[in-house]
């Protein structure tokens, strides 16, 4: 694989220039960018497979010069340092990302996923959707979702999604057109992601947008109507919770 690297601190590119050339001889180093300008002349020279670009640099970050690359043929795997913000931006868009100091084993793991992606063909076309997270950082609620399925992606506004659903390890996305998307992870890893948001997982197999409830019924732990008309039982252990956050979220 083709790669360059782009990062605006020289130690970043030492560090990671080393870690890749000890644990995956499979990437060969091309060029190594300070800024935004040189990185969009070598990746036209070059046409690169992969390009590790740090998000936030001086000037023009990597996410704004990414955007103006029209139709960009190869994967990205971006790397930043801590921020909780700019992390679940990327997370949201489920891209390919590093965080500093980079971690050996994960970029083992990322490298080998665009190594596959590239082998089948499927270089991914997220940019539009980070683009626009990177822009509501702070603000998870209004950012889109990026769902990864057997044929690509699909993107997807939270005020889209009624409820997500456990099936085992994957995860089966509800819909308001109807349409069902099956996702190959966990309600966990989108409980997680969510919980800053309108979504709240009220059963081990049931994560809600609350946004969608429209009736409770009380019991034990009480059963909620969704709008797609879905009634979806609510934990005795999650009824408190449940309660508390429609106050929060209502405003009552």
């Amino acid at each position: 694989m083709k790669a360059i690297l782009v990062d605006d601190e020289p130690d970043g590119i030492r560090t990671l220039k080393r870690m890749l050339e000890l644990n995956c001889p499979e990437v060969v180093i091309e060029a190594s960018c300070m800024n935004a300008a040189d990185a969009t002349k070598k990746i036209k020279e070059i046409q690169p497979d992969l390009v590790f670009l740090d998000v936030r640099m001086p000037g023009k970050s990597g996410v704004e010069m990414l955007a103006e690359i029209p139709s960009p043929g190869f994967e990205v795997i971006f790397v930043t340092a801590h921020n909780e913000y700019i992390l679940q931006a990327l997370q949201f868009s489920a891209v390919d990302y590093l965080m500093k100091p980079v971690d050996e084993d994960r970029l083992v793991e990322a490298v080998k996923r665009v190594n596959s992606r590239l082998k089948d063909k499927k270089t991914e076309g997220k940019t539009e959707a980070l683009l626009h997270n990177i822009t509501k950082a702070g603000f998870p609620a209004e950012m889109r979702l990026c769902l990864p399925t057997q044929k690509g992606f699909t993107i997807v506004k939270l005020e889209e999604i009624i409820y997500c659903e456990a099936q085992r390890s994957y995860t089966i996305f509800r819909l308001v057109s109807n349409k069902s998307i099956l996702i190959s992870k966990p309600l966990f890893d989108y409980d997680r992601l969510l919980s800053d948001t309108t979504f709240l997982r009220i059963h081990k197999s049931f994560l809600i947008n609350l946004m969608h409830v429209k009736e409770y019924a009380r019991g034990e732990g009480g059963t909620v109507i969704m709008t797609n008309d879905m009634e979806i039982e609510v934990s005795r252990r999650k009824k408190e919770q449940f309660l508390d956050k429609i106050k929060e979220v209502f405003k009552y």
